[in-house]
C-alpha cells in the first residue's frame, strides 16, 4: 500500500470511530462489560498508543537503525498484518501490554480533550506517513509489544487497523445502554 493510501486509510478509520464516539451518550463513555475496558478506556488506549509512533517518527531515521535495526524482510499487506494481529491476540490471551496495564477510567469532563488528542495525533501521523520516504517506510523498524520489530510501513498500517478493530469492539459489545433506576449498564 503506497503512503498516501496509507495517510487516507489513517484518516478514515480515525474519522469513522470519533464521529461512533461524538454519538454516543456520555454515559458510555465510564461503562463496558463487566470485566471490559469502558469506552473512554478504550478511546484512551488508542491514543496511548499513536503517540509513541509519532514521536519515534520525529527522531533521526538513522537513530532508530542503530537502536532497532534495519527489516530483513518485505513489507507485509494490510491484510497480512490485520491477521498476524488477531492471531497474536489470541496468543496472549487476554494480556494487557504496559502502557494500557490497570488503566484509571477516564473521566467524563476529560473525553473531549482526549477525542481532540487523538485527532490531533491522527493528523500529525498523517503528515509524517506522506513526508517520510519510501525507503524508510520499508527499512526502518519499530518495536510493537505484541508484533515484535515492524516495519514503519507495517506499523502505521496497523494503526489504522487497530483503530477498526477497537471500533468494531465498541460498535458489536458497547452500543446499547440499558438504563436502571439506580445505574446504567451494558446489554449484552
Amino acid at each position: 500500500m503506497d503512503k498516501e493510501a496509507i495517510a487516507d486509510l489513517i484518516e478514515a478509520k480515525h474519522s469513522e470511530l470519533i464521529t461512533w464516539l461524538e454519538n454516543q451518550s456520555d454515559d458510555s463513555w465510564i461503562l463496558g462489560p463487566e470485566g471490559k475496558w469502558t469506552t473512554g478506556q478504550q478511546t484512551l488506549h488508542l491514543l496511548q498508543s499513536i503517540i509513541p509512533l509519532n514521536n519515534a517518527l520525529s527522531l533521526p531515521k538513522y537513530l532508530l537503525r542503530l537502536k532497532f535495526g534495519k527489516a530483513n524482510r518485505p513489507v507485509r499487506s494490510y491484510d497480512a498484518i490485520a491477521k498476524r494481529y488477531h492471531e497474536r491476540l489470541i496468543d496472549a490471551k487476554g494480556t494487557t501490554f504496559k502502557g494500557s496495564k490497570n488503566m484509571k477510567v477516564p473521566k467524563l469532563s476529560d473525553k473531549q480533550y482526549i477525542l481532540n488528542r487523538l485527532q490531533t495525533e491522527e493528523k500529525k501521523l498523517q503528515y509524517k506517513t506522506r513526508r517520510i520516504s519510501d525507503e524508510n517506510l520499508d527499512t526502518v523498524v519499530l518495536p510493537h509489544p505484541l508484533m515484535g520489530k515492524m516495519p514503519v510501513r507495517e506499523l502505521i498500517m496497523w494503526t489504522a487497523h487497530h483503530v477498526e478493530h477497537h471500533l468494531d469492539t465498541l460498535k458489536n459489545h458497547y452500543s446499547e445502554l440499558a438504563i436502571n433506576e439506580n445505574n446504567l449498564t451494558l446489554k449484552q
